[in-house]
């Protein structure tokens, strides 16, 4: 089975099979833009593909999801759902649209929006990292991880913040990992006490 998430007249969206020299496969395709969002808005796992479903009022649509995301009564299945939901929203809606109908700090809780957050500032720590002996990307970094602490932790006292920015690069990426499970100013200052911080004339 191939499902395609957002409207095309490409050719390729209405192939049913995959013909080479040696072998044949046919499959079932779903495009989900022509499908029914009734049994989709049925069952809360598929409420991220009900956001693309078939309708001639999307908006009404999105609002219908919204609806039914804030009746799931288990706490960690509403964040996850909602993240989802929101991912899958914006191959469709504008952004201003989705923060309106879903609270931004259900989304932030979910396990899911933390793994993806996670993965992105990983992947932008190392891109930046990689290519830098250049102090520039090192900031670039440092920037990253201060914001995400301030999100997390509150206003980060002058202290810590220069404790921060003399970590070394491979203590950033560490510390981007652990951010995540901080939940205030005291998880990120017991966790620079348990580190050796670089002496002032080593090397990143």
């Amino acid at each position: 089975m191939l499902i395609f998430l957002q409207a095309t007249s490409s050719e390729i969206v209405f192939n049913t099979q995959y013909v080479d020299k040696k072998t044949r496969h046919e499959y079932r395709v779903i495009r989900l833009w022509e499908e029914d969002p009734t049994p989709l808005l049925a069952n809360p796992a598929l409420l991220p593909l009900a956001t693309l479903a078939q309708t001639n009022s999307p908006q009404a649509l999105l609002e219908q999801v919204a609806a039914s995301v804030d009746m799931i009564e288990e706490t960690d299945e509403r964040q996850n759902i909602s993240a989802c939901v929101q991912v899958l929203a914006g191959l469709r809606f504008d952004k201003n649209l989705i923060k309106q109908l879903f609270r931004e700090e259900i989304m932030q809780e979910s396990v899911i929006y933390q793994d993806i957050l996670q993965k992105g500032l990983q992947q932008g720590l190392q891109q930046g990292l990689q290519q830098g002996e250049e102090q520039g990307k090192k900031q670039e970094a440092l920037q990253l991880i201060l914001r995400l602490l301030t999100r997390r932790c509150g206003a980060i006292e002058l202290e810590i913040e220069q404790q921060i920015r003399a970590l070394s690069i491979t203590q950033l990426e560490e510390l981007a990992e652990a951010l995540l499970d901080f939940s205030s100013q005291t998880d990120l200052v017991n966790y620079l006490a348990n580190i050796s911080l670089p002496q002032p004339n080593q090397e990143d």
